[in-house]
């Protein structure tokens, strides 16, 4: 069953029972996202690391090992 399907079944039980409607599939989904990462900042706060900025100097290094080293032509 596809996500859809699955909230068109879930609205219509809730018109049958005279309950308030689901919200839509995706309708809360950057809510999450901001939750998800405020989370991972207080649990790293809570373990001593650094709040900001580990994302980017790891995608430097990252980026910098496999570029390669030698003249360009």
């Amino acid at each position: 069953m596809s996500i859809t399907q699955q909230y068109l079944l879930d609205t219509y039980r809730a018109r049958q029972h005279g309950e308030p409607f689901p919200p839509a599939p995706g309708l809360n989904d950057w809510q999450a996202v901001r939750e998800l990462r405020e989370y991972r900042r207080f649990r790293a706060v809570v373990a001593g690391r650094p709040v900001r900025g580990r994302l980017r100097p790891a995608l430097a290094r990252w980026l910098h090992r496999r570029r390669p080293h030698g003249p360009r032509p």
